[in-house]
This record gives structure tokens, C-alpha cells and sequence, in this order.
């Protein structure tokens, strides 16, 4: 198996879509329901090297999770992109002032999204 991500999204057609597209390039892929899951993913999975993070999830959000991960200490080498339907500038800022490198709005195109991946990850 290749890299490992980590996709957080209670959407399991996101996740599915996610899935399928890293998957046709080799990358091993973790799924993960909310945030407190992908925190618990992260713990199991510690040579994550990447997460997929929609924003608007139940228990604990997409940007409460990066926060919460990056205050913990946790995941300081794992990159951060969100997959979302938000679009609203001043969630990105919030994003990004935490540590995510990417900003992915939902609905998105397979190959755009795996492109990013591929660039962030440095596989291009």
C-alpha cells in the first residue's frame, strides 16, 4: 500500500468518492465519521501523512478537530486540506490560521482534488 490519509466526513458518499479517487493511485485510506473519530483514527494510524476534513460534522467539527489536533501536539507532520461545502472566507482564514493547507470546495472534481493530494504530498 502507498501513503496513508486519513478522510474524515460524515457523509459516506464523500467518503466513497474520496476513496475511489486516491485509491486508483495506490494511496491506503482510512475513513473516519466526525472529528473525534479522526482523532481516534490519527492515534491508531500515526504514519497518516495526510487529512481530508469536511467542516460541518456532528460531534466535532472539521476546524475543531484541526484545532484540537495541532493545541495537543498531535499529527505535527500530518497535512491538513478541508473537503467542504463552506466557501465562507473567514472559516478559510480560521482554517488555515490552525495549520491546514488546503481548501477543498464540495462538490468537487475527483482529479482536481487528487492533483492537490498528489502536489501536497509531493507524488506529482
Amino acid at each position: 500500500m502507498g501513503k496513508k490519509v486519513i478522510v474524515v466526513d460524515d457523509s459516506r458518499t464523500a467518503r466513497e468518492q474520496v476513496r475511489n479517487a486516491l485509491a486508483a493511485e495506490s494511496y491506503e485510506i482510512i475513513e473516519a465519521v466526525d472529528g473525534n473519530d479522526g482523532i481516534a483514527k490519527m492515534d491508531a494510524n500515526t504514519d497518516a501523512v495526510l487529512v481530508l476534513c469536511d467542516v460541518n460534522m456532528p460531534n466535532l467539527s472539521g476546524i475543531d478537530m484541526l484545532e484540537k489536533v495541532k493545541r495537543d501536539g498531535k499529527g505535527a507532520n500530518v497535512i491538513f486540506v478541508m473537503l467542504t461545502t463552506e466557501a465562507d472566507p473567514a472559516l478559510v482564514r480560521r482554517a488555515k490560521a490552525c495549520g491546514a493547507k488546503g481548501w477543498i470546495v464540495k462538490p468537487f472534481k475527483p482529479e482536481l482534488m487528487l492533483a492537490a493530494v498528489k502536489k501536497l504530498l509531493g507524488d506529482v
